[in-house]
């Protein structure tokens, strides 16, 4: 049983956001690169049903391995913390990987195509800013989600075997019961 030690994370908006939670679940989110389309895609998911998430008692935390500066232009009006990791010291920590099949792998291709072109349409429309041609940590990054307790515990983990390979909310929310 995997215990993470109570820290806190300096975030790109706002205060220090402390994991674990001492009161809430916290689900911690390892994300790709600012801007990605991909993970832009997912988060879309988490910010429509994120009051339901809330109600369910969980605290998202959002962690990407971009500096605040490249991450700033794309957090605003996001309702939950995110936390800039550029040297990738909690990837490390945690276990995330990157790797070319992040983007190679088949089952992923339709939901880049989709990402890419609700992107392109939101830069057309100037709702979104491009990500970075060079992007701090490569393009590469697989994601990871983990839900711990306030005492620490990581009560379920996934790791990514593809850019869009994580949790979705439903599966987010029937973790979070069994946990309550």
């Amino acid at each position: 049983m995997l215990v993470v030690d109570t820290r806190r994370l300096q975030v790109v908006v706002g205060e220090p956001v402390a994991v674990p939670d001492p009161t809430l679940l916290v689900h911690l989110q390892f994300r790709r690169f600012a801007g990605c389309p991909v993970c832009n895609l997912h988060l879309r998911s988490i910010v429509r049903r994120h009051d339901e998430i809330t109600a369910s008692g969980v605290r998202e935390v959002v962690v990407f391995h971009s500096s605040a500066a490249e991450l700033r232009p794309h957090v605003a009006g996001l309702p939950f913390a995110v936390v800039p990791d550029p040297q990738k010291r909690l990837y490390r920590e945690f276990g995330v990987e990157s790797s070319r099949r992040a983007l190679l792998n088949p089952r992923v291709w339709p939901t880049i195509l989709r990402a890419v072109a609700r992107s392109t349409w939101a830069l057309l429309r100037g709702r979104e800013r491009p990500p970075s041609l060079i992007p701090t940590g490569g393009r590469f990054g697989l994601p990871a989600d983990f839900l711990i307790a306030p005492d620490g515990t990581v009560l379920a983990s996934k790791y990514g075997d593809h850019a869009y390979d994580q949790w979705s909310v439903d599966e987010l929310l029937a973790l979070a019961a069994r946990a309550r």
